[in-house]
């Protein structure tokens, strides 16, 4: 009887819903990272980089647009609350990804290693590095040359 009483209770309260005009901000996860639904396309992209906050989201319209201008027809998802850029052949797989930290924006190159020259950043894992991005750090020309660099090769299948 006890448990009916309560699934009564939660029946008759009231959901909270979005007001016409409300909109719902993304939640930032640790670091500043937005949490953003997984999805494929633009949208979900250009969702995750106006949720990024403060400078952020301006470096982050800057890298879509110089990826976009070094990879024409380049590939776009959001997974794992990131932003993954391919070729359009989908067999060819990812070739970077973005995440927001409290201080910097990292760009992970998966086949890093085989760029030059190479990325700063080093990483666990054999092929990807890094490349960290802080507020009026962003070396465009440098940038754009390792986008070609890395759409060019064997992508990751993630």
């Amino acid at each position: 009887m006890a448990g009916e009483t309560k699934k009564a209770a939660r029946a008759a309260k009231p959901r909270k819903t979005a007001e016409a005009g409300d909109a719902a901000k993304p939640v930032l996860l640790s670091g500043g990272n937005p949490q953003i639904a997984k999805g494929y396309g633009d949208a979900p992209v250009q969702a995750y980089i106006a949720a990024m906050p403060g400078w952020k989201s301006d470096v982050g319209r800057r890298l879509d647009r110089l990826i976009e201008s070094a990879v024409p027809g380049v590939r776009k998802a959001v997974k794992w609350n990131s932003p993954f850029y391919g070729v359009a052949d989908e067999g060819q797989g990812w070739f970077l990804s973005l995440h927001v930290f409290t201080k910097y924006i990292k760009v992970a190159f998966f086949r890093g290693t085989s760029l030059h020259p190479l990325p700063p950043g080093v990483s666990k894992q054999k092929d990807v590095r890094y490349l960290d991005i802080y507020e009026d750090q962003l070396d465009e020309a440098q940038f754009a040359e390792w986008v070609k660099q890395a759409s060019q090769l064997p992508g990751e299948r993630l």
